[in-house]
């Protein structure tokens, strides 16, 4: 059985301090249940901290990046995939995830949100934007789920990938 793939999606330079602490906090807690970490893969924000966590418990990590050169990536990247897409990179992030957990909110990381909701896949919303969540939640009551803490988000993960059947 192959294993699951977390996304975990969220602001690189705009992102806050409780941002980075509860991407770092993820990315640790997905290593730790031996799945797959997917972010963005620069050396920035949510990408690098969360990248960053999984590499502390010996995680395997997964950068899907932007651009056609390997400047920027974070340290913390085993697999580092160059797509030279831009900002099309984000249908990649979002379809390749299993489960798409967004820590914080910008741009990308709505774009990255709304791909996956068209994809019919879950997502979890760690962050403190009652508009994201309910924007996010108008576009698909099922789909979203708002939590408040690292380990809550990890315990969501779990249900949907054992209700999918990824894990038993």
């Amino acid at each position: 059985m192959r294993k699951p793939i977390i996304g975990i999606m969220g602001p690189g330079s705009n992102a806050t301090e409780p941002d980075l602490e509860n991407a770092y906090q993820l990315g640790k807690l997905i290593a730790e249940q031996g799945w797959i970490l997917l972010t963005g893969g620069r050396k920035a924000g949510v990408m690098d901290a969360a990248s960053q966590g999984a590499k502390s418990a010996n995680g395997l990590t997964l950068g899907i990046l932007p651009g056609e050169d390997k400047t920027g990536i974070s340290d913390a990247i085993d697999i580092a995939i160059l797509t030279g897409i831009g900002s099309a990179r984000n249908n990649i992030n979002a379809l390749t995830s299993d489960v798409v957990i967004a820590c914080g909110m910008g741009s990308g990381t709505a774009s990255e949100v709304a791909l996956a909701l068209k994809a019919g896949k879950q997502v979890i919303l760690l962050n403190d934007s009652r508009e994201s969540h309910q924007f996010f939640s108008s576009l698909s009551p099922d789909g979203v789920i708002i939590v408040q803490s690292a380990e809550e988000a990890i315990s969501r993960v779990r249900d949907i990938i054992i209700a999918s059947g990824l894990l038993n």
